[in-house]
């Protein structure tokens, strides 16, 4: 017999499992607390125990969401030459994976909708968003880029990646359009490296 907290955990994955395939594929604003039980299979009262609103159970997908990306752009960019270059293949991986689907609505369609651009930031530094920095500092390090104050030079890259995201999400050639933006990305990004 399962114990009081496999059951729990058990509810709470299968709640946030189905959560995460409606959030994606119709968003925030068209899903229901009912349909959420219902797809997870548990009853309504079970998910409001673990999650008190809607939007709560939205911010824990997007958490799930966002460490998820934050994965496969690693894997993306472990094969490059140095950070800069790995760094500039992680924001073309984020362009390409926010830009549609299930992953562009609940990151940057629902996200800063839902969260607030506060809270949503704030999310963002745990995962993609806190990469930038620690990019930059390594490549600093690396005698790649000079030395500067890493925060500004940071918030910078990362609102152009947001910026032009956002813009491919919107755009019906998606693929031309991310092809774009991680090319202009990649031009900010080496104009910073020292040349010897």
């Amino acid at each position: 017999m399962a114990k009081q907290s496999e059951r729990r955990a058990a509810t709470t994955e299968a709640s946030l499992t189905a959560a995460r395939r409606l959030f994606g594929a119709q968003g925030l604003a068209a899903t229901t607390m009912d349909e959420i039980a219902e797809a997870a299979g548990v009853a309504k009262g079970a998910v409001y125990h673990h999650f008190k609103t809607k939007e709560a159970v939205f911010e824990a997908v997007f958490d799930a969401v966002s460490r998820d990306l934050v994965t496969e752009i690693d894997r993306a960019a472990r094969t490059e030459k140095d950070v800069l270059a790995a760094m500039v293949a992680g924001t073309q991986h984020y362009f390409a994976a926010t830009a549609k689907g299930p992953t562009g609505r609940i990151i940057l369609r629902d996200g800063p909708a839902v969260l607030g651009w506060e809270r949503w930031r704030e999310i963002d530094a745990r995962h993609f968003g806190g990469k930038m920095p620690r990019a930059l500092s390594a490549a600093m390090e690396a005698g790649l880029i000079a030395k500067q104050p890493v925060e500004p030079l940071a918030r910078l890259l990362l609102g152009a990646a947001t910026e032009a995201a956002v813009a491919c999400a919107g755009r019906a050639d998606l693929a031309k359009a991310g092809a774009e933006y991680a090319r202009a990305f990649r031009s900010l990004v080496e104009a910073l490296r020292l040349r010897a």
